[in-house]
């Protein structure tokens, strides 16, 4: 119980290590010390919630929270290519830029920052949140039951977890230089 306390206060406070909390709770409901449906159901709450502050932010804020995550170039391209995308396919791109590695944090700024409605926003954060928890405490799932080491299945988790992620993130930053180059004047 502890485990899942900890688990929602990670995932609510926005920038906190949520993906490795989570990736621990798996584990642990690999062991059969939690419920894998509980530790998928409380990250999604406290993973919509932070959604919700961060949309928050965007809202007030506008484009100015934006453009203190865009100063180096890995969080611009996120910023970039998914502003570039919200207008045109906002729910489905929300939804698959929470598995860049901050590209949920920047996906609710932006959608609060663009003036999204709240009852569009909403819904489209608790999905997103939803499958990105399922897939990440099932990493973790899966590392507890190949591994019986509960660090060494944290661990092999948390590789697979960023093995996914890192080209990902690094195709989004390749699609939004070839963007930048197509649009810069020769």
């Amino acid at each position: 119980m502890t485990a899942l306390v900890v688990l929602f206060f990670v995932a609510v406070v926005p920038l906190a290590p949520t993906e490795a909390v989570l990736i621990g709770c798996g584990v642990l409901a690999a062991s059969g010390d939690l419920p894998l449906p509980a530790v998928i159901l409380v990250a999604t709450i406290g993973c919509t919630l932070s959604d919700l502050v961060n949309f928050g932010v965007g809202r007030t804020a506008g484009m100015r929270a934006l453009t203190r995550l865009g100063r180096r170039p890995g969080p611009r391209a996120v910023v970039d290519w998914t502003a570039a995308r919200l207008a045109t396919r906002g729910e489905s791109i929300l939804v698959a830029v929470r598995f860049v590695p901050g590209g949920g944090l920047v996906g609710a700024v932006l959608a609060g920052a663009l003036r999204w409605p709240l009852r569009r926003f909403v819904p489209t954060a608790f999905v997103g949140s939803g499958l990105w928890s399922a897939y990440t405490a099932t990493l973790g799932y899966f590392g507890g039951r190949i591994f019986n080491d509960p660090l060494v299945a944290m661990v092999i988790s948390f590789g697979v977890a960023t093995l996914i992620s890192v080209p990902i993130g690094m195709a989004v930053k390749a699609a939004q230089r070839r963007v930048a180059d197509t649009a810069a004047p020769a």
